[in-house]
């Protein structure tokens, strides 16, 4: 019978020696990893019982905070950077092998405002119709990495409106600033929308006590989220910054990338490039996507 008084260090193991039978390799080397490292924690900072009591305590107001249109969990996830750092993780991984080729458009935190269901519209439609903010053009192409245009890739769109606030936020529950869009046989994508500010992410929770404590700020940039994807393709979720935004150095979830800070040329009256009539004045954004080919 084995001993069943463990030391500080004795323990790790023993708890690590229950995976024994475990059937799911992955699994076992995953939770091998956060036992010793968990263990390590604790051991490095010398735990104490209330400590960890309210961590707990933590841990369960982040779980109730959470229903069908908000996840405490995303959010502290990407205040901690986790988010992050497993997004630029995937990344590496679709990079692997591809030095040298012409770089493709870097991945960024979902967030916790993605909804599926954003309704398809056609090209040039106006997604922001109805709410606050500046308008704003978006165009540009989606092409693979050698520059061949990718025909009906999709682009699922997300923004909050002018005054920071999702529609997820509000009362009356109706998507805004939401949409599916497919770029043409060049490879070309157009609409309009509103130009992103800044704002806060939700901080009304535990995760906001936690950013206060930290001595943070609960702001990102403003931006505008992407979900690019064509078949044969790796999809890629991203940000457009807004160039000359608040918070872009200090961004609460660490999602900024220099490649994906774009210049919102601010355009008179007048007819736009697309041809539309502008009465008031609107801004114009261009990028252009860039995906990895799956399994070459």
């Amino acid at each position: 019978m084995p001993a069943l008084e463990y030391d500080t260090l004795s323990l790790t193991d023993a708890v690590i020696g229950r995976l024994a039978e475990c059937q799911d390799p992955r699994f076992k080397a995953v939770m091998t990893s956060l036992i010793k490292h968990l263990h390590q924690f604790a051991r490095d900072v010398d735990l104490k019982a209330p400590e960890w009591f309210a961590a707990i305590e933590f841990l369960t107001a982040c779980g109730k905070a959470c229903d069908d249109k908000r996840q405490e969990f995303i959010l502290l996830s990407d205040t901690l950077g986790l988010s992050m750092l497993v997004v630029a993780l995937e990344h590496a991984r679709a990079l692997q092998g591809r030095q040298g080729a012409t770089p493709p458009t870097d991945a960024t935190v979902q967030g916790p405002f993605y909804w599926e269901g954003a309704p398809d519209v056609a090209l040039g439609s106006d997604i922001a119709q109805g709410i606050p903010g500046e308008p704003a053009l978006y165009s540009g192409r989606v092409t693979d990495l050698e520059g061949k245009p990718l025909e009906g890739a999709l682009l699922d769109v997300w923004s909050g409106d002018g005054e920071g606030v999702y529609d997820m936020q509000r009362a009356d529950g109706g998507m805004r600033a939401r949409a599916r869009i497919r770029t043409d046989h060049e490879g070309r994508y157009w609409f309009w929308s509103i130009r992103p500010t800044f704002y806060p992410v939700p901080d009304d929770g535990p995760v906001g006590v936690m950013l206060r404590k930290m001595g943070r700020h609960p702001n990102r940039p403003g931006h505008i989220h992407m979900k690019v994807s064509a078949p044969g393709h790796h999809m890629v979720t991203t940000h457009l910054f807004v160039k000359d935004s608040p918070y872009l150095d200090s961004d609460a979830v660490f999602g900024v990338r220099d490649s994906l800070v774009v210049d919102f040329e601010k355009c008179a009256p007048g007819v736009a490039m697309d041809g539309t009539k502008q009465d008031k004045p609107y801004h114009v954004a261009h990028y252009d996507f860039r995906l990895i080919p799956e399994g070459a």
